[in-house]
């Protein structure tokens, strides 16, 4: 399914981004009062940018890998490889290249010569991570998703952009941990029939292949019923043999704590919030003394 709706945690260079908006405005202003403004404001945006990669950094360098055959009920750590469930492909809409989680932009060159977004979507399809011990269905609703594979290319006045989480690649997930037992599986199968059934919509061409029998270009009530049954049967395959052990799902906490997904180890990942985590301490502390100075003069220098 594409949805706009999972999140890409990047303070790093969006709070950077707000930082040279304030210092283009402040240029513009043309006037030495802005200046203690506008550094206060940026100390400000610092802050709350270490506050949230600081926060992150704790809980990626704080709390140990689990294994999944082991892991505790709850907030876990997991790391593995990328892997698709039996039955249901991904594919990412551009480049149609296989994969477990995409993202893409559609950009449209417009008459000031500028990129306009024209279409986007990201996938909330369920994907697996698996390691030594087993494997865990993921689902990525919600998730922040970090280091993901990325291309963009151009295409007449056109500008393509991809992010993917590939198969058999380093994945990483910070999120809640449940096994749903028996009384839980049917609920959970028909949220998956949901999201495959949703997948299969964005490929009309597809669908109407496999289940337009009388080829009239729409599913009548049979024939849709037809590729409930279908779903219905690739969603009990991938979790055949689950019954019994349960299924492991990791997701978005509902207490509000973050959910990571990454295609990458997870001593890099922590590396990377500590370096913001500092660099943003140091600009708030630097921006906030020079603000305060500057107010305190009371003539404040361009």
């Amino acid at each position: 399914m594409k949805r706009r709706g999972l999140r890409r945690f990047r303070s790093g260079w969006l709070t950077g981004g707000l930082h040279f908006l304030i210092l283009w405005l402040a240029i513009e202003a043309e006037s030495a009062e802005a200046w203690p403004y506008a550094l206060a404001a940026m100390a400000v945006i610092s802050f709350f940018a270490w506050a949230a990669n600081y926060r992150r950094y704790r809980q990626v360098h704080d709390l140990p890998t689990s294994r999944v055959a082991s892991a505790a009920q709850g907030y876990v750590e997991l790391f593995g490889r990328g892997a698709l469930i039996a039955g249901t492909p991904i594919n990412a809409p551009l480049s149609g290249v296989p994969c477990c989680w995409y993202s893409y932009t559609v950009e449209v060159k417009g008459s000031d010569d500028k990129w306009k977004e024209e279409d986007s979507g990201e996938s909330i399809a369920h994907f697996l991570l698996l390691d030594e011990t087993g494997e865990c269905v993921v689902s990525p609703d919600g998730a922040e998703i970090i280091f993901p594979q990325h291309k963009s290319w151009i295409q007449g006045s056109r500008r393509y952009t991809e992010e993917l989480l590939l198969p058999e690649g380093h994945l990483y997930a910070l999120g809640d941990f449940v096994t749903t037992g028996p009384a839980d599986l049917q609920a959970e199968e028909n949220k998956d029939l949901s999201h495959l059934l949703a997948d299969w919509k964005q490929d009309q061409a597809t669908l109407l292949e496999r289940f337009d029998d009388d080829r009239s270009g729409t599913l009548d009530l049979t024939e849709w019923e037809r590729a409930r049954i279908e779903a219905r049967k690739a969603v009990r395959e991938r979790n055949r043999g689950s019954a019994g052990e349960g299924l492991h799902l990791i997701r978005k906490p509902a207490d509000g704590r973050v959910f990571i997904l990454a295609g990458e180890l997870p001593e890099r990942i922590g590396r990377r919030f500590a370096l913001w985590s500092y660099g943003h301490l140091i600009f708030f502390f630097g921006a906030g003394i020079t603000s305060f100075l500057l107010f305190s003069a009371g003539t404040p220098a361009p």
